[in-house]
């Protein structure tokens, strides 16, 4: 146990350094958010991408829930984020994403409607729930993590949670997104060797010891049937793990901490370096991570425990003493990258988008940085109160926080952003109507229709519960919406003026990539 303590040590060590030494790196607003004029290569921009995009709600609250319920078949998530979320994302978005925002001059996702659309209601909407809608995904992060630490060491969850909040703002605030890179360069190394680790260790454990085929002649580990969880309805059949792939392999396409990644790419050999890493990146953590989840039915000491305490318990039972530390690295690793980039998102929209945008329009370059530094510490300790209340009042599963943030946020931004990728006409009424008809439609779905396990007739206690428990299906019914309102409003409606299509689409710029 001491030295699980000595290796959590020496991380936190580590973070602590990157802060110093990228405090320099980040004197300007276009330093704090895109590591400055020059950008990032491949390897740096694929990392970043990797591990924001997993973090503890994918290895305690998905894994553990889905992994159970499903068996197996609950790794086709973590292949559709390899195949949907990462490889055809990067083909698709990060070249377009990375010359439209050069054109643009912009620095956030608000400030690319704004410019792309001729509007800054839009940005300022668009800002305002950013912030609102990332708060639950990052307090689902804390809480997956105080989950993990109370569990196997039996530390407090608030502490952990004011202990990982206070060592992500130090490096945050300190560096901006290049510290926030290159810690996720460090914390991507990690998480390779952890999980390697952690897929060694169960498959060298008593009930399994890489017996391969008894994983497949077991009724509840098959490829493609599910697991103990059949439950009648909707809830427990093909369309719930469908839903689960396309929210978490889709909704990145419209999530503004993923997408701007692609900000900050450097060149055309970046490009091609980041789609062949951060896919195989993410077809590793993904496939370890529900390949664990499926093993629970090996253990029979994770029967009766609720989700979030799946995976820890697993952990506990056949993790040895001094591997367990880097294993909690591990999941560390992947959830303070997750949290430094949501909460640069967040303050970033803030400062730039409404207090420069709107509020002070003539704020010195420097003010705007502070501000963005002290944004970042309030958005932190936000999110760190609602996780530390979530845990306390248990509002919420980890996996619903978060399928209901991402399912509405990507539900306001897919068309627009998508689509406004692709097609010069989408028009500004098209992009009200996605903006608009996500929250509501969500709150609808949840409210009204309490809509789970093919029961539409229910209490309005019912609907709650049942809406929150199918935040995937949700989500993706609002991504599909935006899509469809996007593409029929425009068809309807005038176009952007020529010089705003101008400045997107063909507006030259010295760094262009081919």
């Amino acid at each position: 146990m001491v030295l699980d303590y000595i290796i959590l040590g020496l991380y936190a060590l580590s973070m602590i350094a990157i802060a110093f030494i990228t405090k320099n790196r980040s004197g300007s607003v276009n330093d704090f958010l895109l590591a400055g004029k020059k950008g990032l290569n491949g390897w740096m921009t694929a990392f970043a991408y990797g591990t924001t995009y997993f973090s503890a709600v994918i290895f305690i609250g998905y894994a553990g829930q889905f992994g159970r319920s499903f068996g197996l078949a609950s790794i086709w998530i973590g292949v559709g984020n390899a195949i949907l979320g990462t490889l055809i994302a990067w083909l698709v978005l990060a070249k377009r994403t990375r010359n439209m925002t050069k054109r643009l001059g912009a620095k956030t996702m608000p400030e690319f409607f704004e410019k792309r659309y001729g509007s800054q209601g839009i940005k300022l909407v668009a800002a305002v729930l950013i912030f609102i809608f990332l708060i639950p995904y990052s307090a689902s992060v804390y809480n997956g993590l105080s989950t993990l630490f109370e569990i196997v060491f039996g530390i407090e969850g608030w502490i952990v949670m004011v202990a990982l909040a206070a060592l992500t703002a130090l490096y945050l605030c300190f560096g901006g997104y290049f510290a926030t890179a290159l810690s996720d360069f460090v914390q991507g190394i990690i998480m390779i060797v952890g999980v390697v680790c952690m897929i060694v260790c169960f498959m060298n454990h008593e009930s399994i010891q890489w017996n391969i085929s008894s994983l497949t002649s077991n009724p509840n580990l098959t490829w493609f049937t599910f697991g103990n969880d059949n439950s009648s309805g909707l809830y427990g059949t093909t369309v719930s793990l469908i839903s689960l792939i396309l929210l978490t392999s889709i909704g990145v396409w419209g999530l503004p901490q993923t997408i701007h990644k692609y900000y900050a790419i450097r060149d055309k050999k970046a490009i091609k370096q980041g789609i062949i890493v951060s896919t195989a990146f993410a077809l590793l953590i993904g496939f370890v991570a529900y390949f664990t989840g499926a093993l629970s039915h090996y253990f029979p000491e994770t029967a009766g425990l609720n989700d979030a305490q799946v995976i820890p318990t697993m952990l506990n039972i056949v993790i040895p003493s001094g591997l367990i530390g880097l294993i909690a690295v591990l999941i560390l690793s992947a959830s303070m990258s997750t949290l430094s980039s949501v909460s640069l998102t967040s303050a970033s929209v803030v400062a730039v988008d409404i207090y420069k945008g709107k509020i002070n329009k003539s704020a010195a370059d420097k003010k705007v940085n502070l501000l963005m530094r002290v944004l970042c510490l309030i958005f932190v300790a936000i999110s760190v109160v609602i996780a530390v209340l979530n845990e306390k009042f248990g509002i919420a599963a980890i996996a619903y926080m978060m399928g209901i943030s991402w399912g509405t946020l990507s539900g306001c931004f897919m068309g627009p952003f998508v689509i406004g990728l692709l097609w010069k006409k989408v028009s500004r009424p098209a992009v009200w109507a996605s903006i608009i008809s996500s929250p509501i439609l969500t709150a609808t779905l949840i409210l009204i229709f309490g809509y789970d396990k093919g029961n539409w007739s229910c209490t309005l206690g019912q609907a709650i519960k049942n809406g929150v428990a199918t935040s995937p299906l949700i989500g993706v019914i609002c991504m599909i919406f935006s899509v469809i309102v996007t593409v029929v409003i425009t068809l309807l409606t005038k176009a952007p003026d020529k010089e705003i299509i101008y400045n997107a689409f063909d507006a030259p710029i010295e760094d262009e990539i081919k």
